[in-house]
């Protein structure tokens, strides 16, 4: 891979998986031994055929896999966890709120009986609580951590700093939660207020006492010493629009109450356009200066704070942090030194040989103990190859020692049965059953696997240690505090129904629902298919993931349809800074939104590269037989490719390359062996023998290179 890529954040690692499901006529095997990795803001397109391994892969992922699935081998790295390994609790705080997917069938991913703005908050509501106490955890552990390091660096008690920040965190969560819930009910009010007169002006309020009602809700819900400061006048507006909206519902005449809603927005317009608390000012300020509030608004407040924030508790905080990071970033440099020192002594002797079982067991503990001395616990991207390290090595040693078990037990019964054939033939009698073909695992791939896992970590630590070495420790000791406060806002961070309503009434307008307040009390029979798409689409981004799968979402959708979901994918992916796996059959589909594309045949991935890459320099066959299918404008009156016969049996996979019997520039190896896959550049890889230095010249089919040309590419 590009230098580039390597210092981009990976939010996703697939590595060597491999996954096959149990059927009544056997085991099929869906994918086979697939890697890729998944960069932070970045679009994946996934591209095959039915069947190839795409949504296999994706669920795989999400931990929501048919229960005949098999987990042949392999890890799925995100956030320092292996996702094969992690128990379904723990899948719980990642599905759907740190990986979120949309599928194929809209109408099917929704409860037909239950309405719109309840499917969307019902996720919002169940995992807040969580959400918060996940956080707590994570504070905790830190400050742990803090003290920690700072007893081995300062000596002497507990530093009471810790102690203080808790304080100002818990003073500002006091103010600010329901300062959010107030502005948040406030802005709504005031949509809805706008909605209301609107509806006014055309004579179209169809129940005035109902829809008042809930206009009051917003109003009476937006009253807080920071928004709506004077509750008596609110109470005054939502008594007298009540009133009046009795006296319309008889008389049909809407004067009195649309004055009276004019008023209620008039004094939420004035609120929301107050200046902003700086909440963490605030708890300064009430914590290190020992003060109490007073009848101060906003702004006020703000300029009395403000000096707190900077004074010489914050400023030897700050410098308490910067020198735990550097303490910990010193010792973490050290451990990684010496883990890549014993992991190339390692590496060297296992490949050589491997020693007795317990002789190994010894080797991978001592191993992994230094592969986490390197660690650095303040490290708020976790990097997974290390935090997952113990893990895969054992469990790669266990898969070795349990083989050497299993091959002795399965010779000894092909020797059994072996001679039980011969002698019954000797007698002259039929044998009843064949002799079962001996089947015994290869050791040397299970001793290649354990050597790779060992050379990986080593490359890692390698990396890390150029970019420790390098650190700003200034930069690093501002961002670090501004994750622990985000982090303890989290822990105190409620999220009630009337903010979970409008919140998920934002999402379905910005994933383009009109009338979102309207269409929150409706069924999912009441949209079409594009609009539960969104609705869709709006639930998966509720709980803001970090990574958003869809599988195949346009498949159901009219073509007009279609390009308005991809459309509004790529922009929420750019304003949400979204990392995207897109899987699609229809390479046209992803020719503007992918920013790298793995075409998979057969479960593998056959070729891989950036959008240009593959678009412009496509290398594989199969890649070739897509782009050829393609519909396309300019191809007026010629015939579109068809690739030629179907995808192979995966129950009895090919001994050579799957693709080789629909390939007509297939060579004789390619029905005999698998190909590598051949590096054509940094970003660009194919597996296909036609890359042999030794394979003969072959040209990709002029229908491919005359689209390319369109295309604005190079031959």
């Amino acid at each position: 891979m590009s230098t580039e890529m390597d210092t981009r954040e990976k939010k996703l690692q697939v590595k060597d998986l491999t996954i096959s499901f149990r059927t009544i006529n056997g085991k099929l095997q869906a994918v086979r031994n697939i890697s890729f990795d998944l960069y932070k803001g970045e679009t994946l397109a996934i591209v095959g055929e039915s069947g190839s391994g795409k949504s296999a892969t994706s669920k795989t992922i999400l931990g929501i896999s048919a229960g005949n699935t098999i987990i042949e081998s392999g890890e799925i790295l995100y956030d320092g966890k292996d996702l094969l390994k992690i128990s379904e609790d723990d899948y719980h705080e990642i599905r759907g709120d740190k990986i979120s997917m949309i599928f194929q069938d809209p109408l099917s991913s929704l409860n037909p009986v239950m309405r719109i703005g309840n499917q969307i908050t019902e996720a919002m509501l169940l995992k807040n609580k969580a959400n918060r106490r996940e956080s707590r955890k994570k504070l905790n552990a830190i400050f742990r951590k803090l003290d920690s390091v700072m007893k081995e660096t300062k000596g002497g008690d507990d530093d009471k700093r810790f102690d203080t920040f808790k304080k100002i965190i818990g003073q500002q969560s006091k103010y600010e939660a329901p300062y959010s819930q107030a502005r948040s009910n406030a802005e709504g009010g005031l949509k809805a207020a706008e909605d209301m007169l609107l509806s006014i002006s055309k004579d179209a309020v169809a129940n005035p006492v109902a829809e008042t009602r809930e206009l009051a809700e917003y109003f009476r819900a937006s009253v807080d010493r920071f928004v709506v400061r004077d509750e008596a006048e609110m109470k005054s507006i939502i008594s007298a629009m009540e009133k009046a909206a009795h006296e319309s519902a008889k008389s049909k005449k809407f004067d009195s109450l649309k004055a009276q809603v004019e008023k209620g927005r008039d004094l939420l317009r004035k609120a929301l356009e107050n200046e902003s608390p700086d909440f963490f000012a605030l708890g300064c300020y009430l914590v290190l200066g020992n003060n109490t509030l007073g009848d101060e608004n906003s702004a006020e407040l703000n300029a009395k704070a403000q000096p707190f924030v900077n004074n010489q508790f914050m400023m030897g905080f700050k410098s308490d942090i910067k020198g735990a990071l550097i303490a910990s970033a010193k010792k973490s440099v050290e451990g990684m030194e010496n883990a890549i020192k014993a992991l190339r002594e390692a590496s060297s002797k296992l490949s050589s040989a491997m020693p007795e079982r317990a002789e190994a067991t010894k080797l991978a503990k001592e191993l992994s103990d230094k592969v986490e001395a390197g660690i650095d616990p303040f490290e708020t991207v976790k990097d997974s190859f290390s935090y997952t390290f113990r893990v895969s090595l054992t469990s790669a040693m266990t898969v070795y020692y349990d083989d050497i078990v299993r091959n002795v037990a399965e010779q000894k019964r092909f020797d059994r049965q072996s001679a039980r054939y011969a002698r019954l033939e000797a007698k002259g009698k039929a044998p009843e059953e064949a002799v079962a073909p001996l089947s015994l695992s290869d050791l040397s791939l299970v001793q290649a696997n354990i050597i790779k896992i060992l050379d990986n970590m080593v490359s890692q630590y390698e990396q890390q240690l150029t970019v420790a070495r390098a650190y700003d420790f200034d930069k690093r000791t501002e961002a670090f505090v501004s994750w622990m406060r985000e982090t303890a806002m989290a822990s105190f961070r409620v999220i009630t129904k009337s903010l979970a309503k409008d919140r998920a009434i934002r999402v379905m307008e910005q994933v383009g629902i009109t009338e979102a307040r309207k269409r929150y009390r409706q069924y999912p029979f009441e949209f079409s298919g594009g609009m539960r798409q969104r609705i869709v689409i709006a639930i998966a981004l509720t709980a803001n993931p970090d990574i958003l799968i869809c599988d195949e979402p346009t498949t159901a959708l009219d073509v007009t349809i279609q390009a308005q979901i991809l459309e509004l994918i790529n922009k929420l992916k750019k304003e949400r800074d979204l990392s995207v796996i897109f899987i699609t059959h229809d390479l046209g589909v992803v020719a503007n939104m992918a920013d790298r594309i793995a075409v998979m045949y057969a479960g593998k991935i056959v070729e891989y590269g950036t959008s240009e890459d593959v678009f412009y320099h496509p290398a594989h066959p199969y890649t070739w037989a897509l782009l050829a299918s393609i519909p396309d404008l300019n191809s007026k009156g010629n015939k579109l490719e068809s690739i030629p016969g179907t995808p192979p049996n995966m129950i009895y996979p090919p001994k050579g390359d799957a693709f080789a019997a629909r390939n007509k520039y297939a060579m004789e190896i390619d029905f005999e062996e698998q190909p590598p896959m051949f590096r054509i550049s940094d970003t660009h890889y194919a597996a296909t023998w036609l890359l042999h230095p030794n394979a003969p010249k072959v040209e990709m089919p002029e229908i491919v290179k005359e689209r390319i040309e369109r295309m604005g590419g190079q031959n």
